[in-house]
């Protein structure tokens, strides 16, 4: 039966892996809404070659470009961040919520109140929403899948089981560009060479993030949220493989590994036809080719964004909102060349100790913390 869909975030890394699945399986899809950033040029095509009912781009300044592109086509235009909240809300029966940072939040939890299903890649929405996004996943009847690798990986090795029987959640790291460079080495590193990730295609803010263990401390957090098991039974270890994408060991010693190629089409082929499954175009894994998988304890001395991610989950409130909207900052910095790499999580660090708001209460407290956390990081930019 053709399903409709939605994808926030056409353009990205997870958008373009998402609609090459929907062009191989095109009998099984009715594309309802894309939307990207500001690149209304590919967006204006997709939308045209996927014949979406519309096309919403968040840059207001480039809605002209958007219609010029899409003139003839009968596909509407829009844009504007309430364009984006309409158009999560238009009512797909699937939605991919791939808008990074936390300029996804109100189009997800659009997504969210109108029901349907939900294929999160944007983390951001649980670390800084993560009780208010559950409880209206809860109050709506939504459906939560999640596409980030390694929480697709957690929600397959759960599958049949109780979480009450697990013993461990182990989320797997790359351990990105710079696993092995020195201290002193890391403090000259470039955007260049943080954005070069040896096994997955990116974006640039995700492979910074990658690069200094924020993207998993950030997992830690959304961890915490899909999978109730408890902070002390989350933990993190470095692979640099990328094969095992994510083990959950259950209390009779049995430990369940998702292992898979570094293709976000897997993750993402899993959320589109689960309960079932589909075909995809990745290589299958040649485990003798590879010859051997390995593993070691993240150091939390040369990446401490891990250690500060598990404090600001276990602190809670609106504390996991600021660590991410100062991680969003120093990362736009290090990409502009205004702080080294090493000062990001000094600098994330040096945020949390200044500001510790109560605990939100709705979407728009969480965006006003959000705000807030962004002008103090800057402000403590600018006075370094």
């Amino acid at each position: 039966m053709m399903r409709s869909i939605s994808v926030l975030g056409a353009t990205g890394s997870i958008g373009a892996s998402t609609l090459d699945l929907i062009r191989r399986n095109r009998d099984a899809w009715r594309v309802e809404t894309l939307t990207a950033n500001g690149n209304a040029v590919e967006l204006a095509k997709l939308a045209r070659e996927f014949s979406a009912s519309v096309a919403v781009v968040a840059d207001e300044a480039k809605v002209p470009e958007l219609r010029e592109a899409l003139s003839g086509s009968g596909i509407e235009a829009a844009g504007g961040a309430p364009a984006l909240e309409e158009a999560a809300a238009r009512g797909a029966d699937f939605t991919v919520a791939a808008i990074v940072g936390c300029a996804g939040l109100a189009p997800t939890m659009a997504a969210i109140e109108r029901g349907g299903v939900i294929a999160l890649a944007n983390k951001e929405a649980l670390v800084s929403a993560g009780e208010i996004m559950t409880a209206a996943v809860a109050r709506h009847g939504a459906t939560l899948l999640p596409i980030d690798s390694e929480h697709n990986a957690i929600f397959q090795c759960l599958q049949g089981n109780a979480v009450e029987h697990v013993r461990w959640i182990t989320l797997t790291a790359s351990g990105g560009p710079f696993r092995d460079w020195s201290w002193e080495r890391l403090s000259r590193a470039t955007p260049a060479e943080a954005i070069k990730h040896p096994n997955w295609d990116m974006g640039a803010k995700i492979s910074v993030d990658s690069a200094t263990m924020f993207n998993k401390g950030l997992e830690l957090i959304e961890a915490h949220y899909l999978f109730p098991v408890g902070l002390d039974r989350l933990r993190i270890i470095v692979h640099p493989q990328s094969i095992v994408h994510s083990m959950v060991e259950y209390r009779d010693g049995s430990t369940l590994a998702q292992l898979g190629p570094s293709d976000m089409r897997v993750p993402i082929a899993s959320a589109l036809a689960w309960p079932e499954r589909m075909d995809t175009p990745c290589a299958p894994l040649d485990l003798a080719e590879i010859g051997e998988l390995t593993f070691r304890k993240p150091d939390e001395q040369r990446f401490p964004a891990t250690r500060l991610a598990r404090e600001a989950a276990q602190a809670g409130g609106g504390i996991p909102a600021v660590l991410n909207a100062a991680n969003e900052v120093a990362v736009a910095a290090f990409l502009d060349g205004q702080i080294a790499f090493t000062r990001i999580a000094a600098h994330v660090e040096d945020v949390l100790g200044s500001f510790a708001p109560p605990a939100p209460t709705s979407l728009a407290e969480v965006l006003a913390v959000d705000g807030e956390a962004r002008a103090r990081a800057r402000i403590l930019m600018e006075a370094a």
